[in-house]
């Protein structure tokens, strides 16, 4: 799928965001600058205006490694692994372990084993012109076959 806007980028993290249950895990790869965060901002905004709340700024949590979002339907956990240099140092983090009923978005998410669960995977890749991202989708559970 070709992204040619930062529009489009928000109206797919819409219609993400509006099949996101509770024990959802989405994970992001791509490189640095692609879009990770800023696809993780819209989703969260959309879900924070839908409810009624105050959006908030959604940061990339590259050195505080997580940020959580308090909604009302439910707990919205954002990591960032990319300092993160072996297995070992996520124990400390305790991603499937403490808040398992909240959706968890994961950026950089290749030195964990998530458990099969209704998981999306989306790596972005940039695309031929500056604005454009590739995206491949990849689903388990009730993701399997989202497009």
């Amino acid at each position: 799928m070709i992204i040619k806007s930062l529009e489009q980028l928000n109206s797919f993290s819409e219609k993400i965001a509006d099949q996101l249950k509770e024990k959802d895990c989405i994970c992001l790869t791509g490189e640095i600058g692609v879009g990770k965060t800023t696809f993780t901002r819209y989703l969260i905004n959309y879900l924070q205006k839908k409810e009624g709340s105050n959006t908030t700024e959604v940061l990339s949590p590259t050195f505080n490694l997580l940020y959580e979002y308090d909604l009302k339907k439910f707990k919205i956990m954002h990591y960032d692994l990319y300092r993160l240099k072996n297995e070992k140092e996520l124990d400390t983090l305790g991603i499937f372990q403490e808040n398992e009923n909240a959706i968890k978005i994961i950026e950089w998410p290749s030195l964990i084993k998530i458990p099969k669960s209704d998981k999306l995977e989306i790596h972005l890749d940039y695309a031929k012109h500056d604005n454009e991202r590739k995206l491949r989708l990849l689903g388990t559970g009730k993701w399997k076959n989202f497009k």
